[in-house]
């Protein structure tokens, strides 16, 4: 039986690529408040966001999309209690476990950022694993944020950048803003043309502060449990509507 994922990768139109943003990127809020107005644990809320991750990764197939990154566990993210913490990666390593061979027999991708040294070896060890195994897949580019902060992210690539002038294999003097990218964890990834936010808040949340210099934003008012293709197309329809100048003046 066809799954859901091989049914969106089907039933994809080859053209959409052309209208559709290259690299969507959405930050994924509100499953603590969508479990609360139904009086359920918190963790119920992240199980259903993950469904949510599913039909997303569904949608941007059907919509010509090749870069998906998901903002799914913050460096803030930590300081949650420790009953929730162990709740949401118990749910990682749940998902690695069950959602990366599909993921893989499609075509997907997958590529992860953040800190992953804070959690548990052998979360570390799988999300390797996920990493090499679809490392010749080019569907869809997926990139998964965990222990991911972009403040953090941009210290990181300074300090690397300056050891490399120290040990004399990077000129201070050429530096472009290309040459710092490649510092960062991204390297090799386009920066988003689109930026979705769930739950109505409207910040980015220390959330590819870099990368996300020229994106188009987003902010919807539906809980991230709840998000659904609909959602996914309004956001498309509006961004294919945006004039995008990069700071230049219009014609």
């Amino acid at each position: 039986m066809r799954t859901a994922l091989s049914q969106a990768i089907a039933e994809a139109p080859a053209d959409l690529s052309a209208t559709a943003p290259r690299h969507v990127a959405i930050i994924m809020d509100g499953n603590g408040r969508w479990a609360a107005s139904r009086h359920l644990p918190r963790v119920a809320g992240h199980r259903e966001g993950a469904r949510a991750v599913r039909r997303t990764i569904e949608a941007a197939m059907r919509h010509g999309v090749k870069w998906l990154t998901i903002y799914a566990f913050s460096s803030e993210n930590w300081r949650r209690s420790a009953g929730e913490v162990l709740d949401l990666t118990g749910l990682l390593r749940q998902y690695l476990r069950t959602e990366i061979a599909e993921l893989a027999s499609n075509g997907v991708r997958l590529r992860f950022i953040g800190d992953r040294t804070r959690f548990d070896p052998d979360i570390q060890q799988d999300l390797t694993q996920a990493e090499r195994g679809t490392s010749g897949n080019s569907r869809l580019n997926l990139t998964v944020a965990l222990s991911y902060g972009a403040r953090a992210e941009i210290l990181a690539a300074a300090r690397a950048m300056g050891e490399a002038v120290r040990d004399g294999k990077f000129d201070p003097d050429a530096l472009t803003e290309e040459g710092f990218a490649q510092f960062l964890s991204t390297d090799g990834i386009p920066d988003p043309d689109l930026i979705i936010r769930t739950s109505g808040e409207q910040r980015l949340s220390n959330f590819l502060l870099w990368q996300a210099a020229y994106a188009e934003l987003a902010f919807l008012d539906v809980l991230w449990p709840d998000f659904t293709e609909a959602h996914f197309a309004a956001a498309m329809a509006d961004y294919s509507r945006r004039e995008r100048r990069f700071g230049a003046r219009p014609a």
